[in-house]
């Protein structure tokens, strides 16, 4: 198993339908994901990554989405309540991508 470890910084966001709060990978670390993790892809080529936002640290699944080409990191309710998050909240993010 071979860990790769990320960090950025990027707005949380609320998807248009539901209540999915997101944060969007830069495009480049996308791509990074994508070459290293293209014969372990699940399912619809979610990734399972490891993810640390503030004091809460928590398992969970890159997306990808088609249109922009970039990963998108779902925000659970918990997580968004610990760390104070909300829509338009700019936060650093460290994930480490389990391939």
């Amino acid at each position: 198993m071979i860990d790769l470890e990320f960090s950025f910084s990027g707005p949380v966001w609320k998807w248009e339908k539901g209540s999915w709060f997101f944060i969007t990978l830069p495009e480049e670390m996308s791509q990074d994901i994508k070459s290293f993790t293209r014969h372990s892809y699940k399912g619809f080529g979610s990734v399972r990554v490891n993810v640390k936002i503030g004091n809460s640290e928590w398992l969970t699944s890159l997306f990808p989405d088609k249109k922009s080409g970039c990963y998108f990191l779902p925000v659970k309710s918990a997580i968004r309540k610990a760390e104070r998050l909300k829509d338009g909240t700019f936060c650093k993010v460290d994930l480490r991508v389990m391939v």
